[in-house]
């Protein structure tokens, strides 16, 4: 079972871009945001949406690189409440799911975790 809903409009794209925070290795670059509204049952629940470009490669490519993304979602579980994009980067393509979730785990998750002072 998922333990995220996906982001497939473009208007929650442009609105992490545009207003959410970024964190970018050579893996890939997420943006986040903190989004109140997503709930389910009153429960809120994590929004995550992939992009990969034609930077990439080919088809076969990008699809790869959206599977070891997904792979490394299903390792390093991030909080519930975001909405996260996550922009793949020709670097996705060469690795391995562990590394990426080493990305998310290392990087992305302390991000998401620090407060405003």
């Amino acid at each position: 079972m998922k333990r995220y809903k996906v982001i497939n409009r473009n208007k929650d794209f442009l609105k992490a871009y545009r207003t959410g925070k970024c964190v970018s290795g050579r893996i890939c670059a997420v943006y986040f945001r903190k989004e109140k509204r997503n709930r389910i049952d009153g429960q809120p629940v994590l929004r995550v949406g992939i992009s990969t470009g034609k930077k990439i490669g080919c088809a076969v490519e990008r699809s790869r690189a959206r599977r070891v993304i997904r792979a490394a979602l299903r390792e390093c579980p991030l909080p519930a409440g975001y909405d996260v994009i996550i922009a793949c980067r020709a670097g996705a393509v060469s690795c391995k799911s562990y590394e990426a979730a080493q990305f998310l785990r290392k990087k992305v998750l302390p991000a998401m975790m620090e407060k405003k002072v």
